[in-house]
């Protein structure tokens, strides 16, 4: 079992409304499409923490709204399995705009942020204040 870094579920799909929780303006963001993302023949594509998808902003200031974004995924209801053997799972699903190589555009961030999201891109880790 050596080299195993446990298991992400992917349990957003496509369409999936998630809460912002940076400062930019942006309150409710939608899932349009998932970076990276090699599917199967008419599979949805789904998204798990720490993954880079692109969204469309619902509800937030008016010059945020309808844009098209970058986001990576912080926090999801569905239950992540660590190596060690641990499970963790958020109250809700949420999201933290970013550019496309990872830099926030916020400036601060609200809420735990899951450690895989963290090791993944430094510069959510170096703006989060809890780390779970």
């Amino acid at each position: 079992m050596k080299g195993l870094a446990g298991r992400r579920g992917r349990g957003l799909p496509k369409g999936a409304r998630l809460e912002c929780v940076d400062n930019t303006g942006a309150k409710v963001v939608e899932i349009i499409a998932v970076r990276n993302w090699h599917g199967t023949h008419r599979r949805y594509p789904r998204a798990g923490i720490a993954d880079l998808v692109i969204v469309s902003v619902k509800k937030g200031t008016p010059e945020m709204r309808r844009q098209v974004l970058h986001a990576v995924i912080v926090r999801s209801r569905s239950p992540i399995h660590r190596a060690d053997g641990t499970r963790l799972q958020f109250e809700d699903n949420a999201a933290v705009i970013t550019t496309e190589t990872g830099e926030i555009k916020g400036s601060q961030i609200k809420g735990p942020v899951a450690k895989e999201a963290a090791e993944r891109w430094p510069r959510i880790a170096a703006a989060s204040s809890i780390i779970v």
